[in-house]
Formats: C-alpha cells, sequence, structure tokens
C-alpha cells in the first residue's frame, strides 16, 4: 500500500504502564496510544506508523523513533503542537523530518545505545520505579566493571538471548559496555548513589540487554567470577543460558543513530 508522504518522527515515552512497544490484543502498549493519537490529529487521512523495533513491557526510551506513512503533507510546527497536546502525558514527540520514500526504519543500518540504571542495598522510594532497578544484594561494583567490559567486541551471546532459534543470529558486536555512575538521570527521591550500564551496538537479541545485567548481577553478588562470564561467551564450553533476567523497569532505549541519513530536513 502506498502513500503520497512518509516522515521520520522521534519520541520518547515512559514505559513503566506499557505492555512493550507492538500492539497486543486487550493490552496497552505503546504502538497502541501513538496511533490512535495520530488518528485524532489526522481524522479521516489514511496512515499507517512503523516504530524502530520493540521494547518490553515497562521498558522506556528517552530516543525513539517511528516512520510515519500518510496522505497529507504535514505542517512540522503543527504537528509537534497537536502531537503534544493530545498525545498521553507519558509520551511526547521531540522533532519531526523529511525522509527518503525508499527509507526503512526497520532495515536501515543503525546504532543503538541502551541505559540499564540500578542500585543496590537500601529500598528505594517506590517514585523511583519507573525508572531504575533496586537489587537487595550488596553488590561488587568494581568487579561488575570488569565484567562489563568483558561483552565488548564480536562474540557468541546466544546464552544471553531468550528462546533463540536455529534462525537466530547469535553473533553479535557490542561496540561499548561500561558500568559507570549515575549522574544523568537524577530525582530528588532517587537514591544518594546509583549506577548505569551502558550498552552501545547496531543490533541486540530479544532480552539480551536484561540478561547481561542479570549476569553482571550475579557476578556483583559472587555467583559468578570473571572466568565464568569470559567462558560464556565461548560457545563451546559446557554452561547452560543464563537464567537471571533483569527486571525491565530499569532498562531505557537512550539513543539512536542512523547511519549515513539522508533526510531533507
Amino acid at each position: 500500500m502506498n502513500y503520497k508522504n512518509t516522515y521520520l518522527v522521534t519520541i520518547q515515552y515512559l514505559g513503566f504502564r506499557f505492555h512493550g512497544w507492538q500492539k497486543q490484543p486487550n493490552l496497552k502498549t505503546g504502538h497502541l496510544f501513538l496511533d490512535k493519537t495520530l488518528k485524532f490529529i489526522f481524522k479521516g487521512i489514511r496512515l499507517k506508523s512503523l516504530g524502530v523495533g520493540r521494547t518490553d513491557a515497562r521498558v522506556s526510551a528517552t530516543h525513539f523513533a517511528f516512520q510515519l506513512f500518510i496522505d497529507e503533507n504535514v505542517d512540522f510546527e503543527q504537528f509537534m503542537i497537536d502531537f503534544n497536546a493530545n498525545a498521553p502525558g507519558d509520551m511526547r514527540a521531540l522533532k519531526i523530518e523529511n525522509i527518503d520514500k525508499k527509507f526503512n526504519i526497520i532495515q536501515h543500518p543503525k546504532i543503538k545505545e541502551y541505559r540499564y540504571y540500578f542500585s543496590y542495598g537500601e529500598k528505594n522510594h517506590p517514585y523511583a520505579a519507573p525508572f531504575l532497578t533496586r537489587f537487595r544484594d550488596d553488590l561488587n561494583i568494581d568487579i561488575m566493571k570488569e565484567g562489563a567490559q568483558l561483552f565488548e567486541g564480536f562474540h557468541n551471546f546466544k546464552r544471553y538471548c531468550t528462546k533463540p532459534s536455529e534462525e537466530t543470529k547469535v553473533e553479535r558486536t557490542i561496540e561499548y559496555c561500561r558500568i559507570e555512575k549515575n549522574t544523568e538521570l537524577t530525582a530528588s527521591f532517587f537514591p544518594k548513589e546509583s549506577f548505569v550500564l551502558i550498552v552501545r551496538g547496531e543490533g541486540f537479541l530479544r532480552n539480551q540487554i536484561r540478561l547481561i545485567m542479570g549476569g553482571l548481577h550475579s557476578l556483583g553478588k559472587g555467583e559468578y567470577d570473571l572466568d565464568f562470564i569470559k567462558d560464556s561467551l565461548n560457545p563451546e564450553t559446557d554452561i547452560e543460558f543464563i537464567k537471571n533476567i533483569a527486571p525491565a523497569s530499569g532498562l531505557h532505549l537512550h539513543k539512536l543513530d542512523f547511519k549515513n541519513l539522508d533526510a531533507e530536513n
């Protein structure tokens, strides 16, 4: 089905009340609320939206994008006003721009940066729950920092994927994987000290970031050592799948970088 125009729209949303991005029967999802907003703004106009990817339930995005296909020329300034006036309070548009009609938001090469925010020890203020995960155990952050760097580079991530099929390409490259002190995402009700796992790469497997965080959590508790992390990335070793999957609410899609994007702004 052809549309007269296509645009690239950048948005952000808090995923705490969403059952993921993708539409699902009888569930509140990010895509559901996006399309409700678009259809309200452009009443009676044929359109379709396609998100850059899926996110799990309760996962948030500070930088998400969708491709808007529509049979009308869109006034960018008015779109920003109308979208942000009518979208739910936990979603807002940041930018809309022209894009080549051949552009495919799913297939176009891109770098994604995910951030997983966490604290440990004393229980956090309840208001912090949508933004970061609190682990109950005392954690050795220094060894977790060492462990995070082991994921950098080209590895076999079959143990860091939920139910991979025989066709799943489990060999991937992670460009950057580090744990740092969190200084960016803050609030008066946040714990005094929190941390962030930053992971950057072209593509990720199902639950890969949460399983990496789960593996680092086990490392920080002393259940694993650094050799275990190294061995878990070697498909020849006799290790079961990583089972400690970190909660979803600490995970944020932080940034998208479309490679060689030739947009006419």
